[in-house]
């Protein structure tokens, strides 16, 4: 017991979240519920999560996180045996953050107060757990899907079309990226470091699941029609879905179009080099020019993302990212924008002195006048790419710890004398 709660008090400390659990003794399962106006199935959900830990055989708790009930949501769930936390921030992942901020359990399970999920099955979701898992899905997709439980559009559409985009984004198989039912350790939850506030937060588990190296299952279940009405927005949440996918993909958002526009504005001025004889050339030239900045731009976006996702510890662990993260000093960045400013004054050296004259017909002297400049801009440029991106390689200064290791070792040693609750899991 004391060394669950150091454990926690400790990450509680990095995570910045207030534990206000740490008097209490620990339990095994804690089952985590969002609750927003669901007085008709809260208090179902909550007795069918105490049949689930009951057949599991293991001590347990029922958390409610309310986020702002105005019907009598709390009072039917604290009536079924539910602990009731409040949450008046608006939004899914964070009901779901300020319950498991208070959860006591080394298993966290989460699923939704809609009776859509079976909690009686709770057994067959933690088994995974017992045999090395960290992290158990719940899949739908992989289970049954009962007549009206989900709208055509979001199963034939949205969900598969969203967990697609997430399998290829992030090379997974995740049949069902979007159920609410799941469970795991808790410290997989401390490694997964959760902070998505709204619907998104589903996907974010998901994400940092796979960054964070968690040992995944994913078992079927069966997917329930609702009590009450459905919370979801369906084009608003689905953009919050792929916007937060993109924005832990800077690969395929900045890197890779940013690659295909220098390639094919560089390219294609050497297959234009000798097209004269009309303002077209001249203009597709320029056109062509503004293409490769444009990707020149993209690349800098790129490479920043992944530089500010490396300090937050949310980089992708493969090939590629170790060879793209290899130690990138200024001195390099300028040396090479010096080089790229030198290669175009002498191209704009040689044009000035050949004369300015041929270049309005487009031909030879237009694509060295072309490149001359796009060279001393990419030059330019690079120099204080160069000095953005050694920003992130700046280190944070040490924080001030704000509780020693004496208080976490007497607070502690404090918690672990309270005398043990009576077994509420019924075993």
């Amino acid at each position: 017991m004391s060394e669950y709660v150091e454990l926690n008090a400790e990450s509680s400390c990095q995570q910045g979240i207030t534990t206000n659990h740490l008097r209490y003794p620990a339990v095994d399962i804690s089952v985590v519920m969002p609750c927003l106006n669901e007085e008709d199935s809260v208090g179902l959900c909550v007795r069918k999560a105490w049949e689930g830990i009951r057949k599991t055989g293991l001590r347990g708790e029922v958390i409610v996180s309310d986020n702002g009930s105005t019907d009598r949501s709390v009072a039917v769930a604290e009536t079924a045996g539910a602990r009731v936390v409040y949450q008046p921030r608006r939004g899914y992942g964070n009901a779901y953050m300020k319950g498991f901020s208070v959860a006591r359990g080394r298993i966290i399970v989460m699923g939704d107060s809609d009776d859509s999920y079976d909690f009686t099955a709770l057994p067959d979701v933690l088994r995974p757990l017992d045999h090395g898992a960290d992290y158990v899905l719940g899949s739908r997709f992989a289970g049954q899907i009962r007549r009206g439980a989900m709208t055509w559009s979001h199963r034939y559409i949205g969900n598969p079309v969203l967990t697609s985009v997430l399998n290829v984004l992030f090379k997974l198989k995740v049949s069902d990226a979007h159920s609410g039912f799941r469970a795991f350790t808790r410290r997989a939850l401390d490694k997964m470091a959760l902070q998505c506030e709204g619907m998104e937060f589903a996907s974010e588990i998901v994400v940092k699941a796979a960054r964070a190296d968690l040992r995944v299952a994913e078992v079927p279940i069966t997917y329930h029609p609702r009590i009450g009405e459905s919370k979801l927005k369906s084009f608003r949440d689905g953009w919050r879905h792929l916007r937060f996918l993109l924005l832990l993909s800077p690969d395929y958002l900045f890197v890779m179009p940013g690659i295909v526009c220098i390639a094919i504005g560089l390219l294609s001025q050497l297959v234009l080099l000798g097209l004269t004889g009309s303002s077209s050339a001249l203009t597709g030239k320029i056109l062509l020019a503004l293409v490769t900045l444009a990707g020149s731009q993209l690349l800098t976006f790129g490479l920043s993302a992944k530089a500010y996702e490396k300090c937050i510890g949310l980089h992708e662990k493969s090939r590629v990212s170790k060879w793209a993260g290899k130690p990138f000093t200024l001195e390099h960045g300028l040396v090479g924008g010096g080089g790229l400013a030198m290669v175009g004054s002498t191209l704009l050296i040689h044009q000035f002195v050949e004369g300015w004259g041929p270049v309005a017909a487009g031909g030879p002297s237009a694509s060295v006048t072309i490149l001359g400049l796009l060279s001393v801009v990419l030059g330019a440029k690079l120099w204080f790419d160069a000095f953005f991106l050694t920003i992130f390689q700046l280190k944070r200064p040490a924080t001030a710890v704000a509780v020693s290791l004496l208080e976490l070792d007497a607070e502690s040693r404090e918690a672990s004398t309270v005398v043990p609750m009576p077994n509420i899991g019924g075993n």
